[in-house]
């Protein structure tokens, strides 16, 4: 019984050493491709390393940084992320910290690239490219953020300035809704003026027929003398 186990041991240490030797040559061969610029090439077999060892940090690293190349920016954060969190050493964290600054910055996502940074220099406080790579991010965000003030202040102002002139068309629409009615009242008391001077100078006309007429009645005595 111990002589079979003595050999199921050996052959599962065969095949893990087997298995962690080809890990080695995937990481090897992907390593090989990125130095010949063929970035597809060395993502593929990184991926095949990862595939026997997921959560390989130097394996993750190394596919992060392909992945960086070909400008898939979010997938290599993922990968610098693994990396981080299944590294001992700080050297390989820092580093992992530091490029994923650098793939933030590259999508403009300053807040993201900073603090990145600054956990890179707590790791590693002599890395002067991280700590110049903090104060351009800290100054682009900086400018970013006053232009982001301007641009909201004019959105503001132009947003007050239609309001205000939608409030001046619905007075001035109101306006004239207001006036149309006077206007029809003035046409109508014009009218009636009109037909009161004209009933006036009727009158007036009539009364002085009636004058002539008692003048003419008047003028003859009733009696001769």
């Amino acid at each position: 019984m111990k002589k079979i186990l003595l050999i199921a041991l050996i052959c599962c240490m065969a095949h893990t050493l087997s298995f962690a030797q080809q890990e080695k040559t995937d990481l090897w061969e992907g390593n090989q491709f990125y130095r010949e610029l063929d970035y597809i090439k060395s993502q593929e077999a990184y991926n095949k390393a990862l595939s026997k060892a997921p959560a390989n940090p130097l394996a993750n690293y190394n596919m992060g940084n392909a992945e960086f190349r070909l400008n898939k920016y979010e997938d290599a954060i993922k990968r610098y992320d693994n990396a981080i969190a299944n590294s001992k050493g700080k050297a390989e964290r820092e580093k992992a910290f530091y490029n994923k600054g650098v793939a933030f910055t590259r999508q403009k996502k300053l807040e993201e690239s900073i603090a990145a940074y600054k956990e890179a220099l707590k790791l590693d406080p002599k890395d002067q490219q991280a700590r110049e790579n903090l104060q351009k991010a800290l100054l682009e965000k900086k400018e970013q953020d006053k232009k982001n003030e301007e641009k909201n202040k004019k959105d503001k102002e132009d947003k007050d300035k239609k309001e205000d002139k939608k409030q001046e068309d619905k007075k001035e629409k109101d306006d004239q809704q207001k006036q149309q009615p006077k206007e029809q009242q003035s046409k109508l008391s014009k009218q009636q003026v009109e037909q009161l001077l004209k009933a006036l100078e009727q009158k007036e006309k009539d009364v002085q027929k009636r004058i002539q007429e008692s003048n003419k009645s008047t003028s003859k005595p009733d009696k001769d003398w």
